[in-house]
């Protein structure tokens, strides 16, 4: 006999079901935030740092990626669907996630509330990245070889004293590299490859260092777009050792004025015969 209490078979199996399946939602958004959303990042701001090289070099990596077979699936299998479904399950998670680090001060309790806020932050600045770039493409009003020119003005360029542009590249790649860092030591945790405490306080040290040097990488091309300068990476690497990169900012953003010459600098006009009366 059945009680009025009961729970029917097919609730009770969906019920049970319920904790599997927000694990593995959980393992995929962890998965996918190393492979192949953190792998891409890395790829993205290395090729990128050519621009090191000048204007040459970065046009040939944009036109080298533009050519390769099948470019619009990849991208669109490999690259944008993963980061949409990491965004947008990220999202969710911050908004149902419970936050006392008021009341439990401990740093992996902070590390929880900053892996969220850096992931709002760079989800922004990649929407911000996009729209600039990527969008503006695909409306047909800047082509691959335009990037490089757009990236030297924006960055380059000032409101008052204060170049806004660069300084949001920089807080949106710091965000961008904290996040990648703590996520990757979260994903060693979760998935049981750092299950001690010494295996999860190397993973911190090491990753650390990785986030930094991630920051550093992609703050060196912002700085150079924006000033000319180049932190740690010569402009050999990779490139014709012959050949003298361009300034950025100096041969795009801020063109040398032309002087007229001076009427001294000028040669002597001859003076017409008079005519043969």
């Amino acid at each position: 006999m059945v009680s009025e209490t009961a729970i029917p078979a097919s609730e009770a199996s969906a019920s049970l079901d319920a904790p599997a399946r927000s694990f593995l939602w959980r393992k995929l958004f962890s998965l996918t935030g190393v492979v192949p959303v953190g792998t891409f990042v890395l790829f993205h701001l290395w090729e990128n740092a050519k621009a090191l090289q000048g204007r040459e070099a970065y046009g040939k990596m944009v036109n080298d990626i533009a050519t390769l077979p099948f470019i619009t699936v990849l991208e669109v299998v490999l690259i944008l669907a993963p980061m949409l479904f990491h965004a947008v399950l990220g999202l969710k998670f911050v908004l149902d996630a419970r936050y006392n680090v008021g009341t439990y001060g401990y740093s992996r309790n902070w590390m929880f509330v900053l892996q969220r806020v850096t992931g709002v932050a760079a989800l922004g600045f990649i929407g911000y990245h996009l729209y600039e770039l990527r969008w503006q493409k695909l409306l047909g009003t800047m082509d691959g070889a335009g990037f490089y020119d757009d990236l030297c003005r924006n960055l380059s360029s000032t409101f008052g004293p204060v170049p806004l542009i660069a300084l949001v590249y920089l807080l949106g790649i710091g965000a961008v590299a904290f996040h990648f860092a703590n996520g990757l030591w979260g994903f060693l945790f979760s998935w049981g490859i750092t299950p001690t405490r010494r295996s999860q306080r190397i993973a911190g040290t090491v990753l650390g260092v990785v986030g930094l040097l991630v920051f550093v990488l992609g703050a060196n091309t912002t700085i150079y777009f924006a000033t000319g300068s180049k932190l740690f990476i010569p402009s050999e690497i990779g490139a014709n050792k012959s050949a003298t990169p361009d300034n950025c900012p100096a041969s795009v953003a801020f063109p040398a004025p032309t002087e007229p010459a001076s009427p001294e600098a000028q040669p002597p006009s001859t003076p017409k015969p008079e005519p043969s009366p």
